[in-house]
């Protein structure tokens, strides 16, 4: 195979941080390469760069050969380099043909939009690549999985020869996965060289031909697939031998602490009855829209309940809003960290303080050395990456973002947390940390409630497991008898097969 692209001594450095320093990568044409490392290894800095977003400090970079200058995703794209990035760009009130020819849809001579060859166009570029999609859709009605889709095929309208995908299925289900998969596969066969960035390890193996790991912004190596296993490649990310991924689960619970009675959320067909023990993990498994977010959402105030009852150590209470959930001690991380969790333009520290501003204010006034003095507290407790309590949160990597939103709740002091995919779009590093601090909450009498798409993640952290299938609670697991293949079974409807 030829080489499609390579940087070579790529350095770039941002304010307080060293993003990348003399980073190497070979792309060839017909491969699919992954790029991974821990988070704020400096993989999504060296994907913008290729794709023109960011311009090294040093280093050079050759397109089929030829040193080139790319300054712009504009230039990247002329070249034949296009880059999907984690968070979608598409405009959903558009048309899916719109989005795959934003700036290039066909006009006449008075400028009028030629919409026939529009939808034709769109529709002869979608069957090429298989995508089961109708380019007169609005995009705003189509799956995550879709949207991605419609974004790829943007990309290889522009007939891309390189193509970047950062974290693609962090939203997806395992079929619509699998979808993606297939079609990255075809584009490989036919000669488009793809770097895809993923955490996830059991991707990685199934999908690459060579894998490249970055650690601290540096390159560390390259490695054949095949030749290589899971256990070498988190050695190569970490520094490390990394074991104990799921720590010793507890061997006993405390009281019922939190009661939820018939809860029913508006427009459900079922209520949900459960009960969550001072010391535990609860798990909460179940497929993507099995109404696991939003029945969290609702005990904790954010969506409105129909009818039920909740309790709190025996007592009824009223939780009509997070700020009743928050005075109830009662916290929750979100499903999406940026869209409902944090303020990324604003520090850390005033990210940490934002749900327990008494603590950091004194008649009125938010006083400066008490909201540092909590920032540092949790930035060593949980071992936040930063150059110090002033830093932007946007400018922190996705694992010390989902740190920051952890320090921020447990900074309430919580006796109950939900957390929504804890360890979604994070390394295994960042996963195993935020594993044993929830499982030393618990040994410290918080009780906690897990919600994951994960199911290793759930058998490996939770005590009981509760599952899920279209707004109801149909199955409790004890973890000793819980397996994946029966959660599947029970998650997906086929109760009978059990």
């Amino acid at each position: 195979m030829s080489v499609l692209l390579e940087a070579r001594g790529i350095t770039k450095q941002f304010p307080g941080t060293l993003a990348l320093d003399d980073v190497q990568l070979e792309l060839q044409a017909g491969e699919i390469h992954a790029v991974i490392g821990e988070n704020g290894a400096g993989k999504s800095t060296l994907m913008k760069i290729l794709s023109g977003v960011y311009t090294a400090d040093a280093g050079q970079i050759f397109f089929q050969g030829q040193p080139v200058s790319l300054r712009s995703p504009q230039e990247a794209i002329a070249l034949g380099i296009a880059i999907v990035h984690q968070e979608l760009s598409v405009i959903p009130a558009l048309t899916v043909a719109e989005n795959i020819y934003p700036g290039r849809l066909p006009t006449d001579r008075l400028g009028m939009v030629k919409y026939g060859e529009l939808f034709e166009n769109a529709r002869r570029e979608l069957a090429r690549l298989n995508v089961a999609v109708d380019p007169r859709a609005e995009v705003s009605t189509l799956s995550v999985a879709n949207q991605q889709l419609v974004e790829i095929t943007k990309a290889l309208s522009r007939q891309c020869k390189v193509l970047i995908l950062d974290e693609p299925t962090s939203a997806l289900t395992e079929h619509e996965a699998e979808t993606l998969f297939a079609l990255l596969r075809r584009l490989a066969a036919d000669g488009v060289g793809i770097l895809y960035i993923s955490h996830k390890l059991s991707e990685i193996f199934a999908l690459s031909d060579r894998i490249t790991v970055l650690r601290d912004g540096r390159y560390i190596g390259t490695r054949i697939t095949a030749e290589t296993s899971p256990e070498e490649v988190i050695r190569m990310m970490v520094g490390r031998e990394l074991t104990d991924m799921y720590p010793e689960k507890s061997t006993g619970r405390g009281e019922p602490l939190l009661e939820v009675r018939n809860l029913r959320l508006p427009g459900q067909q079922h209520a949900c009855s459960f009960t969550l023990y001072q010391g535990e993990v609860l798990g909460f498994a179940g497929l993507i829209g099995s109404g696991r977010s939003e029945l969290m959402r609702a005990i904790f105030g954010a969506d409105e309940k129909e009818s039920g009852e909740i309790l709190l150590k025996g007592r009824p209470v009223t939780i009509n809003s997070p700020q009743d959930a928050i005075d109830l001690r009662l916290a929750y991380l979100p499903e999406d960290r940026k869209a409902a969790g944090l303020f990324l333009d604003m520090a850390l520290k005033a990210n940490i303080e934002a749900a327990s501003l008494p603590q950091v204010t004194a008649n009125g006034f938010v006083v400066p050395a008490r909201e540092v003095a909590l920032a540092r507290e949790y930035i060593g407790r949980l071992n936040i990456s930063t150059y110090g309590p002033d830093q932007e949160v946007r400018r922190l990597s996705g694992g010390n973002q989902q740190k920051t939103l952890v320090a921020k709740w447990l900074a309430i002091k919580p006796s109950i947390l939900i957390v929504d995919e804890p360890t979604r779009g994070i390394d295994v590093g960042a996963k195993r940390e935020i594993h044993h601090l929830l499982r030393q909450l618990a040994r410290e009498g918080v009780g906690v409630i897990m919600v994951s798409s994960e199911l290793p993640e759930i058998l490996g952290m939770s005590d009981r497991i509760l599952v899920m299938h279209e707004g109801a609670i149909v199955a409790e697991l004890a973890a000793s008898e819980a397996t994946e293949e029966l959660i599947m079974t029970y998650a997906s409807g086929q109760e009978n097969g059990a």
